[in-house]
């Protein structure tokens, strides 16, 4: 069946575009509107710190290759999380001459009281949901996301207990 001349699988995707929007929308909102203090990290040290307690000290390089970004972006995101102090700078464990980022204490504090607090928003988002429909939308979420991984080279490293 047709919905205004496309085959359903193309509305459902237009749809699907629409609805992704509004969840970056809602998240905007949501840190917008939702400051807790001092405490908060910004979402570019939210996700870099993940991505460094998932796989252990990255170079700059390394970093910038993994979200396909430039270096002197993640540069200057990741000089703002050396002043915070939620990521130190270290020698490279395995001997190179790039030196590497590793979470700190602090860092991983942070870390984990922001996953906390969003864990908490998300379970009253989804308070009234049926387990099962979360875990429909977990596999779901994870599949799509593992597609883009795929298609981009850069998967994300799964397989720890956290997550970004």
């Amino acid at each position: 069946m047709q919905r205004d001349g496309r085959p359903d699988a193309d509305e459902d995707i237009a749809d699907l575009v629409r609805e992704l929007m509004l969840v970056n929308r809602h998240f905007i909102l949501d840190v917008a509107d939702s400051y807790r203090g001092g405490d908060r990290l910004d979402r570019s040290a939210f996700i870099l710190l993940s991505r460094i307690e998932a796989e252990g000290p990255m170079s700059i390089g390394q970093l910038a290759e993994a979200f396909g970004l430039d270096t002197s972006t993640v540069n200057r995101q990741s000089a703002a999380m050396l002043r915070i102090g939620v990521a130190e700078r270290i020698p490279d464990p395995g001997g190179g001459l790039a030196r590497k980022l590793r979470i700190t204490e602090e860092g991983r504090r942070r870390l984990r009281s922001e996953r906390d607090w969003s864990v908490n928003g998300l379970r009253t988002v989804l308070r009234d949901w049926d387990p099962s429909d979360i875990g429909r939308l977990l596999a779901g979420l994870t599949r799509f996301n593992q597609s883009i991984e795929e298609l981009s080279g850069k998967p994300w490293p799964r397989g720890t207990a956290t997550a970004p």
